[in-house]
């Protein structure tokens, strides 16, 4: 079994942590993790993965690892995460990737794959949302505190609060796979979140997050215009990104595969073993 390498890069003078396991030479697996995640969240699936491919899994800046500059050190926004993230790619000379997404991971991986088509050589999603069909009513808050801050933040603060950390794990979890999560997933991210001036760092990317509904239409028509394979493992029970949000897909990819897993939103934490089997068939057919 490859071992997972821990390594970090300075990029726009930013410390960006990342995880690598596999042999170069072989094709490369970019994992982008969600919110309050980090590569962390990757760390059962990169072993799985890393006998066929170059698996790569950076923590983006604010989160796990990498370095969190202050809101007033550097300007928290997709955009700019993205731009991180492709500096990293370039970094480590990674030219084609496919790309795994997940949560936030898919705003930020899907502007690279709208923007540069020819890098990308698959798609795995995983509550990575592309259409409105996704959003639940969870975000109602979100989206009101995106036209209000003032108003809104005492509830969206909420969602950095312990409990909320915590809920993100084990909803939609069935009762026989709760036990598979581990309670050091939510203690890990909330540390993180813990952190001084952490919680205003997340607090500008959820105002930010509406910016990345404007690029829908952009990565819907990457979709049709480039059909770049694609496998969507979901859980069918996730109360941020619902499942119509992955069926959705099926409109611009109609031969995409599609899994709706008997979970929540984080479901490698309960399918991890699934998952990976679903991504090995899937790419050991689309890369061959």
């Amino acid at each position: 079994m490859s071992q997972t390498r821990h390594n970090s890069v300075q990029i726009q003078g930013q410390t960006i942590f990342y995880r690598e396991a596999g042999d170069p030479d072989k094709p490369t697996v970019l994992l982008l993790h969600g919110f309050p995640s980090s590569s962390a969240m990757f760390r059962d699936l990169i072993p799985a993965l890393a006998d066929e491919y170059h698996v790569i899994a950076p923590d983006h800046l604010g989160f796990g690892q990498s370095g969190a500059p202050s809101v007033d050190e550097f300007d928290y926004t997709f955009d700019a995460l993205t731009g991180i993230t492709l500096e990293l790619l370039d970094t480590l000379g990674i030219e084609r990737f496919a790309l795994y997404i997940q949560d936030y991971g898919a705003p930020i991986g899907l502007r690279i794959a709208a923007r540069h088509p020819e890098r990308i050589t698959a798609i795995i999603t995983q509550s990575g949302n592309a259409y409105m069909e996704g959003f639940t009513p969870f975000w109602e808050v979100l989206f009101a505190h995106a036209g209000d801050r003032v108003t809104h933040e005492p509830e969206v603060r909420k969602l950095l609060e312990l409990d909320a950390t915590k809920w993100q794990y084990t909803h939609g979890v069935p009762a026989d796979r709760l036990p598979l999560v581990s309670p050091d997933t939510w203690t890990l991210d909330q540390a993180y979140l813990d952190r001084p001036g952490n919680k205003e760092i997340q607090l500008q990317l959820f105002f930010d997050y509406k910016n990345n509904l404007d690029g829908y239409p952009g990565f819907q028509k990457y979709f049709a215009e480039h059909r770049p394979p694609m496998l969507i493992a979901w859980g069918e029970h996730d109360e941020i990104f619902g499942a119509d949000g992955a069926r959705a897909y099926l409109r611009d990819l109609p031969d995409a595969e599609l899994h709706l897993l008997d979970t929540g939103h984080f479901a490698l934490e309960t399918h991890g073993p699934e998952i990976a089997a679903l991504i090995r068939d899937f790419l050991g057919r689309v890369l061959a």
